[in-house]
């Protein structure tokens, strides 16, 4: 077993899932891979989503201290941006393997 933030695992492969596993936390991260975003400049790339999913995954992976959430108040209106964290950069190898997957199972394997 493996612990990670009070959370029980039974292997690596599960904490990482646990991680950056659903349809859309991979997506988010690998939106930020480039750099930070506002809220609705995620939106945009990522059109199929709902506002309350977006949240909802992007509170948890700020949880988890994979992104951070940057609040600039010194003037109106208030600007909100989400970039990845020290720790969440350490997923960025794991999110371009995904990627290259993709771009590789389209070009070989698509119909």
């Amino acid at each position: 077993m493996y612990t990670f933030k009070g959370k029980q695992y039974p292997c690596c492969a599960s904490l990482t899932m646990g991680m950056i596993g659903g349809k859309w936390k991979t997506v988010i991260l690998f939106h930020l891979m480039e750099g930070e975003l506002r809220y609705n400049e995620l939106r945009k790339q990522m059109p199929t989503v709902t506002e309350r999913t977006l949240s909802l995954q992007l509170k948890t992976l700020e949880q988890d201290g994979i992104i951070k959430r940057t609040v600039y108040t010194s003037k109106p209106p208030l600007k909100v941006e989400y970039s990845l964290t020290e720790f969440g950069e350490t997923l960025i190898p794991v999110i371009q393997s995904i990627t290259n997957w993709g771009i590789f199972a389209v070009e070989k394997y698509s119909e």
